[in-house]
């Protein structure tokens, strides 16, 4: 192998393991015991101190071949070379650093060479400028003393001259009302009148008396004025206790001035939280609000007074407690009051921060009031309202989307698709709302709101779960199901009517259907992605399923009270069609009754508004055959062979109910879906069978049984396009002519051609009036 083959590593430990041998330092690797060496020889001892050249020899003969010693030769040639290198290298290094340094010795001899005089002068100086400063201190020895006794002597005259010129200063001290100037100077004179008041400084002390009689009564005075304030009052009281005046009897007025204090405080506070706000507004409130030092000097005033009552009046720490926990009550009080009127959740955490300021400097100074925990629980109380508070105007701003369908119906082509789009925007976006503002009071350091992070979290799931249930409740509220005589008249006083628009619960049935299979979605990511931890050890999380499930039954129902409510309203033309006329003398039919209109109308009305927010459905229609059950052929010919004789008509019709029996039954009432089609089909059935229903109530001669003949032979025309399921529709149209039939004392159908004829002329009138409108 050659000298180049070997790894770098091995290479640079080999060299620095043989250069310390060679300056007789320490192997870096251990050397084994001679027992050990004997034992255990290898091929890699040839770095070690212990290494044997004899064992060596014979260990690398026996374990390799003539060309491996071969080339072990020219490998070890290699690295002995490659070492007489490296060592050449590094003697030439140690050499240049020798020169380096012998160079550096020699400059260092040449520059002490002077040092050892300079510093022999040195010392002669010290030792003259010593023995000079010790006759300087032994010549003003005597002075000295006396300079310090005489200085003695002026303080003490000063202290007298204090004491004489005391009566003096307190008038001054009155003049410039420096109350407290005047009390520290007397009580600093003090010790000096009880040692000498009686003797020499006796006139001194009298009128010093009489000057402090007098700030005594001023300070009273102060106490009792309206227009001082109350950390000047507290100072007073101060002042007056510092000279043993008993001022216990000012306690009740002091802390009734404290109260009124406490009023105005809170005004301050919505001033400039007020101001606070209203910046906030102008730049658009996408910072939050810092406290403003000039909002904080009122409650730093306040904090002072109540350290300093509490130092005058030790015993007052209950009246001072309930004093703070008020203005904290009050606080909170006008946080709820704002949060009824819609506080924004920027407004709500400055308006937190103020509250929580003033519980930490007051707390600073009145810790048995233990005001932090008190403020704690009041936030876990508004904050637990603003969530609620969110979720019930999210809950009113859909209710009021939806009761625009009755104002916009008059203004707007499309109300229903208008209000539909508004209540999925107001849903989705007033979801989103609420997470952002939940989630910017989450990211506000604030220590009332780090308490309760993790159960503002569970608030908002809660919340959520909580939304959608009364959601529903509001939804059938307003659709008109199942409410109480209260809640009917509160729903007539919102609708301005005293019907529910059938179009408002058509709307409220898509929205259900948008709440289950996108909306609950789109709001769990919010969820997830807005907030993140939050315990659900009391509160129960938020569970999509269950909610999914709700609104899934719920658009069901709304859209079959749809269908309902829309065929209540042509049930209620039917009877009025079936019961108006007197069948028995019925005259013989000339046109189209004009009730067919009517009906077809309102079919278009069901189809104008099922077109604003239902999605079209399959494009599939159901033809009759004559193999899939149907007896209308046999129908109309017994019913046109059996003219001349009424009881044999009666028995062919007999005969052919016998007939049904036995052929396939038709599938006529399907489910609902949610698509244009299959709800105007299923309104149209609903109609025919209850008009089927209204037939056999009612007796008919022959001219009747002709016109109900002719009305459901042109509806069978015109609803043969639009309907989704013809032969079902053909099929009813047979039953209540079957059912007229039964009920005809002579059951003698029109000729085709006069039917045909009748029905072209009310079409092409039909088409004229069409054109004329257009």
């Amino acid at each position: 192998m050659a000298v180049d083959d070997v790894p770098v590593d091995d290479k640079v430990k080999r060299t620095r393991d043989l250069l310390s041998s060679f300056y007789s330092q320490e192997s870096s690797q251990p050397s084994a015991p001679t027992n050990a060496t004997s034992r255990f020889a290898t091929l890699d001892t040839i770095n070690t101190t212990s290494f044997d050249a004899d064992q060596y020899m014979n260990l690398l003969v026996q374990k390799s071949n003539l060309e491996g010693l071969l080339q072990r030769h020219v490998e070890m040639a290699a690295e002995i070379k490659n070492l007489d290198t490296d060592l050449q290298m590094l003697v030439y290094e140690n050499y240049n650093k020798f020169i380096s340094a012998t160079d550096t010795i020699k400059r260092m001899k040449n520059n002490i060479v002077g040092m050892e005089v300079n510093m022999e002068q040195l010392l002669d100086k010290i030792m003259s400028v010593q023995s000079r400063s010790d006759g300087v201190n032994t010549s003003l020895f005597e002075k000295r003393e006396h300079i310090e006794k005489l200085h003695r002597t002026r303080n003490l005259l000063r202290k007298v001259q204090f004491i004489y010129d005391l009566p003096t200063t307190l008038q001054k001290c009155i003049k410039t009302e420096a109350y407290g100037d005047a009390v520290r100077f007397y009580t600093g004179a003090m010790p000096i009148f009880k040692a000498y008041g009686d003797s020499s400084f006796q006139d001194c002390k009298k009128a010093s008396e009489e000057v402090i009689s007098v700030i005594i009564n001023k300070l009273q005075d102060k106490v009792s004025s309206d227009s001082e304030s109350i950390q000047a009052r507290a100072e007073a009281v101060m002042l007056l206790k510092q000279l043993d005046f008993p001022v216990e009897n000012l306690k009740s007025k002091l802390l009734e001035k404290l109260e009124q204090f406490l009023v105005e405080l809170d005004l301050s506070k919505e001033m400039s939280t007020g101001t606070a706000d209203s910046s906030e507004s102008s730049n658009g409130g996408s910072q939050s609000v810092s406290v403003s030092p000039i909002s904080e000097v009122p409650t730093r005033e306040f904090v002072e007074v109540v350290h300093a009552y509490h130092v005058i009046f030790p015993d007052s720490e209950e009246q001072l407690v309930k004093l703070v926990r008020d203005l904290t009550t009050r606080h909170f009080e006008a946080a709820n009051r704002e949060i009824q009127n819609q506080i924004s959740s920027a407004k709500l955490s400055n308006r937190l921060r103020f509250i929580w300021t003033d519980v930490l400097l007051i707390d600073e100074v009145l810790p048995e009031a233990a005001l932090q925990d008190f403020a704690f629980e009041a936030a876990r109380v508004a904050l637990k309202k603003y969530v609620t508070s969110a979720f019930s105007h999210l809950l009113h701003e859909i209710s009021d989307t939806l009761l625009q369908i009755q104002k916009d119906g008059k203004k707007e082509e499309h109300p229903l698709k208008t209000a539909l789009n508004a209540s999925r925007n107001t849903l989705i976006q007033g979801s989103t709302k609420v997470l952002s503002d939940i989630r910017h009071l989450l990211d506000e350091d604030l220590g009332l709101i780090l308490k309760l992070r993790g159960t503002i979290i569970s608030w908002v799931q809660e919340g959520f779960q909580t939304f959608f249930k009364q959601l529903n409740d509001q939804l059938l509220l307003l659709s008109g199901k199942n409410v109480s005589i209260a809640q009917e008249q509160s729903l007539a006083e919102k609708l301005q009517a005293d019907k529910v628009p059938a179009g408002l619960v058509l709307v409220i049935s898509e929205l259900s259907v948008f709440i289950e299979q996108d909306a609950i979605s789109r709001i769990t990511e919010e969820i997830g992605s807005s907030l993140s931890g939050g315990g659900y050890e009391y509160n129960p999380a938020f569970v999509p399923a269950e909610i999914r499930h709700t609104f899934r039954s719920a658009g069901e129902k709304f859209l079959q009270r749809y269908i309902n409510m829309r065929t209540q309203r042509i049930s209620v033309l039917l009877r009025k069609r079936l019961t108006t006329p007197n069948w028995i003398k019925h005259k013989e039919p000339r046109e189209v009754h004009m009730f067919v209109d009517l009906f077809l109308q309102e079919l278009a009305a069901v189809g104008s508004e099922v077109k604003q927010i239902l999605p079209p459905g399959l494009t599939r229609k159901h033809s009759r055959t004559e193999s899939n059950g149907s007896t209308s052929s046999s129908r109309s010919n017994t019913l046109r062979d059996n003219r001349s004789n009424t009881n044999r008509a009666r028995s062919q019709l007999l005969e052919t109910h016998l007939a049904k029996l036995f052929k396939q039954k038709m599938e006529i009432f399907t489910k609902v879906l949610h698509t244009q089609e299959s709800v105007v089909m299923a309104i149209v059935k609903l109609c025919l069978k209850s008009m089927q229903e209204f037939v056999r109530l009612h007796t008919f001669n022959r001219s009747g049984f002709q016109q109900i003949q002719l009305d459901m032979q042109y509806l069978r025309i015109t609803l043969k396009d639009s309907a989704e399921d013809e032969a079902a529709v053909e099929f009813l149209l047979d039953e209540v002519i079957v059912a007229s039939a039964e009920r005809c004392l002579d059951p003698s159908p029109l000729e085709p051609a006069i039917l045909d004829r009748l029905v072209q002329a009310k079409l092409a009138r039909t088409m004229d009036q069409e054109t004329v409108a257009s």
